[in-house]
């Protein structure tokens, strides 16, 4: 069995979960969000791009409801003991087999929570969801249950993320010789994914970001690639990966001599990253880091230039995206407690000049200062 903690761990995780259920009220929980079933279990699939959902009792009896194709994975990586399979056939309805199921564990009418916000619950499968359990139950969205309780690392899950920051650190060090004039944006980027496979990582849950001239000013992945001019930008964000734990990093390089925009840009980046360390320690929340970031650059006038948010909790993810729910945002009063991995980005996009400007990486809260786990420093890279 292909296990990435010990028992233990999974117990102590199946146990914070049922008590929170308890304190919910719910008599089960119905998880669709691949993550949750990993933390909990250790299954590990991108079966979830089909109909599968782990149920959860409140007495901590687990039935994972999958694709034949995943019986053997769910068997190999995880603790689940109990897989049922519902048949792929013509007008194939899997909830009706869900309900069929919640009826044998005696659940109707009962208290049942669902992950609606996740990429493994389509609209059409919230549809059919409706249709077949309105009048089952008293249904609630209970999709933020799990993944509160995930903020808060535990130190096996630490040791993860401490190998994924090495793994992005390895990333930018096999970047850096080929960021020159000349250079492949196919080159960086087949150096920097294959440095995290070379190390033992995985797949990241997105795409790395990779743009230069204009489209340094991109904050998303897009097809085709550019060589580098004797006068450029580019625009890297990555994640090292280790057991699905992820550390970001983010950096603008400059090839050729910086402009005075450039410099101009990186001092406020610079500025506001330090600023928000002040404050990425307990007794702060997830908003107020968003609102010193935002205090830091409206006051040198790039309002128009910077993001409603300045970064997001990192864990365990799966595609298409690696941020957790909770995001440094405008408001956002989640706490910040110790042995969180947060990933902080200042992102100065000034579309008047054409000037990319970006700076990020990844913290373990402390009960004091943010510890970064990057060994890179945050100095501006010129090639």
């Amino acid at each position: 069995m292909a296990l990435h903690f010990e028992r233990e761990e999974y117990a102590a995780r199946l146990e914070r979960l049922v008590e929170k259920m308890r304190e919910e009220k719910l008599e089960a929980l119905l998880l669709f969000a691949q993550e949750s079933m990993y933390w909990l279990t250790g299954y590990d699939s991108f079966g979830y791009c089909f109909f599968q959902t782990l149920v959860v009792k409140a007495d901590g009896t687990m039935t994972l409801l999958t694709r034949s194709a995943d019986l053997r994975q769910a068997r190999h990586t995880s603790i689940i003991e109990n897989v049922v399979v519902w048949v792929d056939r013509v007008n194939a309805d899997p909830t009706l087999d869900l309900k069929n199921l919640l009826s044998d564990f005696d659940l109707l009418g009962a208290r049942i929570g669902i992950e609606f916000d996740t990429h493994g619950m389509t609209g059409r499968v919230a549809r059919l969801l409706d249709n077949q359990l309105a009048s089952f139950g008293q249904i609630i969205d209970a999709s933020y249950l799990v993944s509160g309780l995930r903020l808060v690392k535990s130190p096996a899950e630490v040791a993860h993320v401490r190998r994924s920051a090495e793994l992005a650190d390895d990333a930018l060090d096999a970047a850096l010789p080929l960021i020159k004039a000349g250079g492949s944006e196919a080159d960086i980027l087949a150096a920097m994914q294959g440095a995290v496979f070379s190390g033992g990582g995985d797949y990241p849950a997105n795409e790395f970001i990779i743009g230069s001239g204009p489209d340094a000013l991109l904050c998303r992945y897009k097809a085709g690639r550019r060589t580098l001019e004797a006068s450029d930008q580019l625009t890297l964000e990555w994640a090292g990966v280790s057991a699905h734990y992820h550390a970001a990093m983010m950096r603008t390089v400059v090839i050729g001599e910086p402009s005075a925009r450039h410099r101009e840009l990186y001092k406020a980046c610079h500025e506001a990253i330090k600023g928000i360390e002040d404050v990425l320690r307990p007794g702060n929340t997830f908003g107020d880091v968003f609102d010193t970031h935002a205090e830091i650059f409206d006051e040198r006038g790039l309002t128009r230039h910077r993001l409603n948010a300045c970064g997001y909790s990192l864990g365990a993810r799966f595609s298409p995206s690696w941020m957790e729910h909770q995001m440094f945002h405008v408001g956002n009063p989640q706490e910040i407690l110790p042995n969180m991995t947060l990933f902080a980005h200042m992102i100065i996009m000034d579309s008047d000049t054409g000037t990319a400007m970006t700076l990020g990486h990844t913290y373990l809260t402390t009960e004091d200062a943010p510890e970064p786990l990057s060994r890179h420093g945050l100095d501006l890279i010129l090639r």
